[in-house]
């Protein structure tokens, strides 16, 4: 049986995310609970346990994790290049349902798969989520199901796919409840890729629609996000960063030019949708 600690229990939790700091110190998987769903995480640093989540999940390289971050402060260690209206949507929805697409910094010693140079960030609106990264630290973290299948909304439910290959499943309720009295029909985080504003060649692109909706990014950024009449036709690859279950399908990497970044597959990392991200340069 897979090993569920109950966090509205002082002493489950206590001990659930002891064990879970100590499973991603020894390379093994943990889910943990995030604002939108279900994530399945594991050490960003360490290569053989991103391919460990990967293997469980039943995806490919082509569609590598987001990460999961517990502040602002961690976008300038992970991304080459953080644009001005980047930072203020940081400012503004971080913690919260927003992914950002980055060139990742080149001096990073690890291996999210195919990543073309990019990287898929969140910080999500979870304490629980939340105080264990200030812990371990950055974790590469997808939805947690596999794929194909619905992310799962509950630890129960995540245990029911991915059973004895998690180590830790830390229990924090229903997940998505910060986003119910929004009118919103999906789950998942919403995406953005700033790898073609980064380079100075494009302009802000909504790789996957979530809970944060266009109206209010636009509010905050104003014409540097991509209109839908700029927005060239949504890319296999932009359709699976909706991850199946939020964090999104399954999606291939973009072309090697920033500006042509695609989303990653379905954050709760994300979803296989952050994923996609991820991989688009663009999860969970």
């Amino acid at each position: 049986m897979p090993n569920i600690y109950d966090c509205s229990v002082n002493s489950e939790l206590l001990t659930g995310t002891r064990l879970a700091r100590s499973a991603i110190t020894h390379g093994e998987l943990i889910v943990l609970p995030t604002d939108t769903v279900y994530g399945v995480g594991a050490d960003a640093f360490n290569a053989p346990a991103v391919q460990r989540l990967l293997d469980a999940k039943g995806r490919g390289r082509q569609s590598p994790p987001p990460v999961l971050i517990p502040d602002v402060a961690t976008l300038d260690a992970l991304a080459e290049t953080v644009p001005d209206e980047v930072r203020e949507l940081a400012r503004v929805f971080w913690p919260g349902g927003l992914t950002i697409v980055l060139p990742a910094q080149p001096s990073l010693a690890w291996d999210l798969g195919e990543t073309r140079g990019t990287v898929a960030l969140r910080m999500p609106d979870n304490t629980i989520a939340l105080e264990l990264l200030s812990e371990t630290g950055p974790l590469a973290v997808s939805s947690a199901n596999r794929t194909g299948l619905p992310a799962a909304l509950t630890a129960s439910g995540a245990a029911e796919m991915l059973g004895e290959a998690v180590s830790v499943y830390l229990d924090g309720g229903e997940a998505g409840s910060n986003y119910a009295d929004q009118p919103v029909t999906e789950t998942s985080s919403t995406i953005v890729d700033a790898t073609g504003l980064a380079a100075g060649q494009g302009k802000l692109r909504i790789l996957r629609h979530g809970v944060i909706s266009d109206d209010r990014l636009r509010e905050v950024v104003g014409d540097a996000l991509e209109s839908d009449e700029q927005a060239p036709e949504e890319s296999a690859t932009a359709e699976a960063a909706s991850d199946a279950a939020t964090e999104p399908t399954e999606a291939e990497p973009t072309e090697t030019e920033p500006t042509e970044t695609e989303a990653p597959e379905a954050e709760a990392g994300e979803s296989e949708a952050d994923d996609a991200a991820a991989g688009a340069g663009t999860t969970t």
